[in-house]
């Protein structure tokens, strides 16, 4: 399922002159060296990003963001 849903946040993120992309040891995603997103399903947790600073979970199946989760459909609007 991640395959899907990672591919789907890497893509609309995705653009070569405005943000570096790099896969850490740590979380999926890390934009720009500063951001990192870990990316999953509704009930994906903080556990493989606690502690670090500007981390965030991009989560699918959630209509409304809270708490450091971000709804996988608002990147859609990126387009």
């Amino acid at each position: 399922m991640w395959f899907l849903t990672g591919f789907f946040f890497q893509k609309k993120l995705f653009n070569p002159f405005s943000f570096f992309l790099k896969y850490p040891s740590q979380g999926d995603l890390l934009i720009d060296g500063t951001y990192l997103f870990e990316v999953g399903g509704k009930n994906k947790g903080f556990s493989q990003i606690a502690d670090l600073p500007d981390s965030y979970v991009v989560t699918d199946n959630i209509e409304i963001g809270f708490a450091g989760k971000i709804p996988l459909w608002l990147f859609g609007c990126l387009y």
